[in-house]
């Protein structure tokens, strides 16, 4: 099957504008979470269909979530390949966890326009060349403690509502 063709059934993606009309104040928590950090953690898939694990700064730009790269780098060739990604918020120094664990997950679309990527470059300056690629989300994610005692777990799905779990 090709990249462009897989699909999660039911379901259509949402670009970040869209996650954050839905859900504002959850939007503002994971920016904030990805904010305090410069990098987080990117997994893809292999080839052979095994994980990869590579860090990854990321930027919010014009309502997208944008992941860039170095031209070639095995995180590029694996979404070239297969777009289906996570992305995981740095926790941060120690065992705090401040603002709640945060993560992202969704397809990733390179962009080969290249007047939205100049504008792009214009505005992060990444070192040249880069790969881009926009997100589609397909779920956003943020545990935290609530009390001491309360596990709370928020999941956004497009074009659901934003489920709560509390586990104590």
């Amino acid at each position: 099957m090709t990249p462009s063709l897989i699909r999660t059934p039911g379901r259509t993606p949402s670009n970040w504008a869209a996650f954050t009309a839905a859900e504002p104040g959850l939007a503002r928590l994971v920016e904030d979470r990805f904010g305090a950090f410069t990098h987080h953690v990117l997994a893809t898939l292999r080839k052979d269909g095994s994980p990869r694990t590579s860090g990854l700064e990321v930027r919010f730009l014009d309502g997208e979530l944008w992941l860039g790269m170095m031209p070639h780098s095995l995180k590029a060739l694996d979404l070239r390949r297969d777009p289906r990604f996570a992305l995981q918020a740095n926790p941060g120094p120690g065992t705090g966890m401040g603002g709640g664990d945060v993560r992202v997950s969704g397809r990733a679309v390179e962009v080969e326009d290249g007047t939205r990527k100049e504008a792009y470059a214009e505005e992060v300056k990444p070192p040249q060349p880069f790969h881009l690629f926009r997100t589609e989300l397909t779920e956003v994610v943020r545990t935290c403690v609530e009390d001491d005692a309360c596990l709370v777990v928020r999941v956004w799905k497009p074009g659901e509502p934003v489920r709560t779990l509390r586990r104590t």
